[in-house]
C-alpha cells in the first residue's frame, strides 16, 4: 500500500482539481454561481473528513481503515465531478 503521505497527497490533488474545476464553471457560467459555491463547500468538507480519518490512529486495523479511505475518496470525488459536469 502506499504510503500515508501518498494518499494525502491524493486526497488533497483530487479535491483542489474539482475545486478548481467549480471555479473555473463559475467564471464561465455566472449564473450558477451558488451551485459552484456548493460543490466547493462540499469539497472542502470532505477533504476535512478525509484528512481526519487518515489521521486517526485509533483504529484496529490501520491498512483496512486506510483502504476505506481511499475508496471514501474514490467515491465522493466521483459524485463532485459529476455534479461539477452537470453545471
Amino acid at each position: 500500500m502506499a504510503s500515508i503521505k501518498d494518499l494525502k497527497q491524493d486526497i488533497n490533488f483530487v479535491l483542489g482539481d474539482i475545486i478548481e474545476a467549480a471555479l473555473i464553471s463559475q467564471a464561465v457560467n455566472p449564473e450558477k454561481t451558488a451551485e459552484s459555491e456548493k460543490i466547493v463547500d462540499d469539497s472542502i468538507a470532505t477533504f476535512d473528513e478525509l484528512i481526519s480519518r487518515v489521521n486517526n490512529r485509533k483504529v484496529e486495523s490501520r491498512k483496512t481503515h486506510l483502504k476505506a479511505v481511499k475508496a471514501d475518496l474514490e467515491t465522493k470525488g466521483k459524485g463532485l465531478i459529476d455534479r461539477v459536469n452537470a453545471l
